[in-house]
């Protein structure tokens, strides 16, 4: 059987689970970054059913919601309960320069990937630029 001990680290650590600290947020980590023409999210959600994930878009924010359910038979005794249980929910606001209506999502490993595109109007191109004598050239932009 396990034994409990020590109250006060015990009151810390229930604090840090339910409001997280700066390094490690409470619930639904993640990474973001830019390849080449799409930005990149990967979520942290282990243990999660991928049935229990709701991925929306609304405008131009970008709302991720879970629910983990406790999996201990009704009727059991918990002993320890440690793992978060319950919905989690995290919003991101989307730049103009994302093309939000073709997100795309995939969950593998206990990591929720979302890839959203870069729109057309923010990628790179090239600008055509003629001299007056007729004669053009392109310079990137």
């Amino acid at each position: 059987m396990l034994m409990m001990s020590d109250p006060f680290r015990q009151l810390d650590r229930l604090a840090q689970q339910v409001l997280g600290t700066a390094a490690h947020p409470a619930a639904m980590p993640l990474d973001a970054w830019r390849e080449d023409t799409e930005f990149v999210i990967s979520v942290d959600l282990p243990g999660m059913d991928v049935d229990s994930i709701d991925v929306d878009v609304e405008r131009n924010l970008l709302t991720v919601k879970a629910e983990r359910k406790n999996t201990a038979p009704q009727g059991a005794e918990l002993v320890a309960a440690e793992r978060p249980q319950g919905v989690f929910s995290r919003q991101l606001v989307l730049g103009e320069a994302l093309d939000a209506e073709n997100v795309t999502a995939g969950y593998d490993g206990g990591v929720l990937t979302l890839r959203i595109p870069v729109a057309a109007k923010a990628q790179p191109r090239k600008i055509e630029i003629t001299s007056g004598q007729g004669a053009q050239q392109q310079i990137s932009a």
